[in-house]
């Protein structure tokens, strides 16, 4: 639990709540109209394709990058902290990872395949998992350039170095492995990279955010460590 830093508001009539809550309602029909224009931005981005052979260690078997899209023209990839030698999935991501169930079954139906995507071996993937209790589709891009090639892995030499290029700009090392999400399109067996993003820009894709960010408390998170509060499901207390 955390130090509620809930300020108390001011107690009005239900005339002048009603009077507050319609100003606002206004500013939420812009903000929506807002986002509704960036996504449109996201989605007129310019694509890329994916000339690299790449391939996944899947619970089948061996799957190309094409494969993952299982007939669909869409796919969406969640880029999850999980290392080749760390003992658990990242907490964070595993925060994120809760929301993820049960979504897979509606974005099929608008042609949209779903696929986490790990550089941990297939067999550490499949025990953690089990532990969660999570049942989309998890595959491994273990000893695949996936990972470093969309910026979510990192080598010896960036440690070193002590910075990275993550989020699209040049920043200071924080980890082997970063989270993200990344989209794709494919036309037959070409596939073309279309959006991906990183850091807060994945918080929309957390619908426990969205509704903390409605709560009268918010987040209420440490702003020097915002996440320091997250634990693993079956780790609280």
């Amino acid at each position: 639990m955390t130090k509620s830093t809930i300020k108390h508001q001011k107690v009005v009539s239900d005339a002048e709540w009603l009077k507050a809550r319609r100003k606002l309602l206004a500013k939420e029909k812009e903000f929506t109209r807002l986002r509704d224009k960036m996504t449109a931005q996201i989605r007129a981005l310019p694509w890329r394709k994916i000339e690299k052979d790449y391939h996944f260690d899947c619970p089948k078997g061996k799957e190309s990058l094409v494969d993952l899209f299982e007939g669909k023209t869409q796919l969406a990839l969640y880029h999850f902290m999980l290392g080749p030698d760390w003992d658990q999935g990242c907490k964070s991501c595993s925060f994120f990872a809760d929301t993820f169930q049960g979504i897979p079954i509606h974005l099929a139906h608008r042609d949209v395949a779903f696929v986490v995507v790990s550089r941990a071996p297939l067999s550490k993937i499949e025990q953690f998992k089990k532990r969660m209790g999570w049942n989309f589709k998890w595959v491994s891009s273990f000893e695949s350039d996936f990972n470093f090639d969309f910026g979510v892995s990192f080598k010896d030499g960036d440690e070193r170095a002590g910075h990275v290029f993550y989020n699209y700009t040049d920043g200071p090392y924080l980890s082997d492995e970063m989270p993200g999400a990344s989209f794709f399109y494919r036309r037959n067996q070409e596939v073309f990279h279309t959006y991906s993003t990183y850091a807060r820009g994945l918080d929309i894709l957390n619908c426990a955010y969205n509704w903390l960010d409605l709560a009268p408390k918010g987040r209420d998170e440490n702003p020097d460590s915002t996440m320091d509060w997250v634990r693993h499901h079956d780790r609280y207390v």
